[in-house]
């Protein structure tokens, strides 16, 4: 006869093991699943794909998407609970990416390397912005291995501009491609004129920005009159009615170029205007051409709520002329002289030189209150050096070689409206001037 035994059989146990309800279940430690998906794109792709992760009670670590000409780029990353199965959630996210059409790429990402990443977000941020009247693939790489010789890495890249069209027409193109990148350059001055050397080279520009808060908070746009908003030097145009246009012009380079005092500049070219009679001024305002992209820029920035200011060593007249029609907020200029309805050939008042433009600039953002790395300053000349480089944002616009190599920030591809892709403005964003 077979011996008895009162110990349990293990067959019942198996089956109340079976249902258990998950809660109960021993929890161990989750797991982290990085998802890759690419494919046609239409609507509802990322629905779908969400919903079947929410079945896993995951969580969502990092996410990022982009569409290039329906083409999808769809890339997260997901925490597992202890609860779950990361191998059975890779199999079903593969299978409901065929279901769709998409290609499912999907990876376990060790706490270490997890660790790593997460560690790396204290680091540098920096937008570089690439401005052509049309990106080339030579541009395009040059950049990127500039980029990557500096040790940084790119974490997003993105087109501001428009979608350009297949075939180009007469009217002037403009591209913008901004890099987001992290890290801090391997060195510096070496980075700065790398810059600059491919802006000469391949016909671009590069910006360098720093991605804080107040590289996303501008607030003042403070801009130089002759040669910035307008293609023309205005007293060089009044000379011309004076007859002593050729000797202003050479006058006004010079200066320009900082090969002479300013003050003494100015007060030269004026006396020449001296008898001129007023009522030439009006004539030679409305012969005066704006800026390719003025209109467009100060339409834009009076529609996003920027202060706008002319800051000008030129004349008032023509400051509160350009005041008038592209709708600007203040003007600081040189007031001429005139005496019986003609110019005396002298300036009333203190010059509006370098100094000054710099100390209106201040005298601007204590004004509005703001700090002045808030605040966007263009022009062209020595005269405009200090002014540049105690904003935030100091361009210089199509300027001259000494402010180019001196300045921060260079836009000479382009017209004034590329100011707007260095506030990250997308083309979609914007209205015509």
């Amino acid at each position: 006869m077979p011996a008895t035994t009162n110990a349990p059989v293990s067959t019942p146990i198996a089956v109340s093991e079976k249902f258990v309800p998950p809660s109960d279940q021993p929890m161990g430690p989750p797991t982290i699943v990085l998802l890759r998906f690419t494919g046609e794109d239409r609507p509802g792709l990322t629905a779908s794909i969400s919903e079947r992760l929410h079945r896993f009670n995951c969580r969502v670590l990092d996410v990022n998407q982009a569409v290039i000409h329906r083409s999808l780029l769809l890339g997260m990353l997901v925490q597992v609970p202890g609860t779950g199965d990361p191998e059975r959630l890779m199999r079903k996210m593969q299978r409901k990416g065929r279901k769709l059409g998409l290609k499912c790429k999907a990876k376990i990402v060790c706490n270490p390397d997890y660790d790593a990443w997460v560690e790396r977000q204290g680091k540098s941020r920096f937008i570089l912005t690439l401005l052509s009247r049309s990106v080339t693939a030579e541009q395009f790489a040059a950049v990127s291995r500039l980029v990557s010789d500096q040790n940084l890495n790119i974490d997003v890249i993105t087109r501001l501009s428009g979608r350009p069209e297949r075939e180009q027409g007469d009217e002037p193109t403009r591209a913008c491609v901004e890099f987001s990148l992290r890290g801090d350059p391997v060195d510096t001055n070496d980075l700065k004129a790398s810059l600059l050397e491919l802006s000469n080279r391949l016909n671009l520009d590069l910006a360098w920005q720093r991605d804080d808060a107040f590289r996303r908070n501008r607030r003042i746009v403070a801009l130089d009159m002759d040669s910035t908003l307008l293609q023309a030097e205005v007293i060089d145009e009044l000379a011309k009615e004076a007859g002593a246009g050729e000797k202003v012009s050479a006058i006004t380079e010079s200066a320009m170029r900082g090969e002479i005092d300013f003050d003494e500049s100015l007060r030269q070219r004026v006396q020449s205007l001296a008898g001129l009679p007023e009522s030439v001024l009006p004539k030679v305002a409305e012969r005066l051409q704006l800026t390719e992209g003025a209109e467009r820029l100060l339409s834009n920035l009076r529609r996003f709520g920027y202060t706008t200011a002319i800051l000008s060593g030129g004349f008032t007249y023509f400051g509160e002329h350009l005041q008038k029609l592209l709708g600007i907020d203040h003007v600081h200029a040189n007031q001429l002289e005139i005496e019986d309805g003609k110019l005396t050939g002298r300036v009333i008042g203190p010059i509006v030189n370098a100094e000054r433009k710099a100390l209106l600039l201040e005298q601007l953002a204590a004004n509005e209150g703001v700090d002045r790395k808030q605040m966007i300053a263009i022009g062209d000349g020595a005269n405009d050096l200090p002014m540049l480089s105690r904003a935030g944002l100091g361009i210089a616009f199509h300027a001259k070689p000494i402010v180019r190599e001196s300045a921060e920030h260079q836009v000479s591809t382009l017209g004034l409206d590329a100011v707007l892709y260095l506030l990250g403005v997308r083309d979609r964003d914007l209205i015509d001037g």
